[in-house]
């Protein structure tokens, strides 16, 4: 009876090590904090706070991000980015994610 419970363990161990390996790889990718930016997105600017640096934008897909449209408020990486922009205003935007945080790296007026 011993040898059948150490091959049942051996198994059992064996087999929490192999399924634990894709784990361990999403992990990984997940501890990824930055994803960089590949495409503008277009939208329209709902609500500018200069004072914090975050505007509210009814967007379309964000490509890179994997996101489906809505309205969400971004941070600005800087501040001279809203500078002069509207709500109502039409924008082009290429936005990354920043350990959870949504950051507006490059930010246009669409004439």
């Amino acid at each position: 009876m011993t040898r059948v419970k150490q091959v049942l363990f051996a198994t059992v161990l064996g087999s929490s090590l192999f399924f634990a390996q894709p784990s361990l790889a999403q992990t990984t990718q997940q501890t990824d904090s930055v994803k960089t930016e590949t495409t503008y997105t277009e939208g329209e600017v709902k609500r500018v706070d200069l004072a914090s640096g975050k505007i509210t934008i009814k967007h379309g897909v964000i490509k890179n991000l994997d996101m489906p449209p809505m309205t969400m408020v971004f941070i600005v990486r800087e501040t001279s980015l809203i500078n002069g922009v509207a709500p109502g205003d039409q924008v082009r935007f290429k936005v990354i994610g920043d350990g959870g945080k949504m950051v507006i790296t490059e930010l246009k007026l669409v004439p």
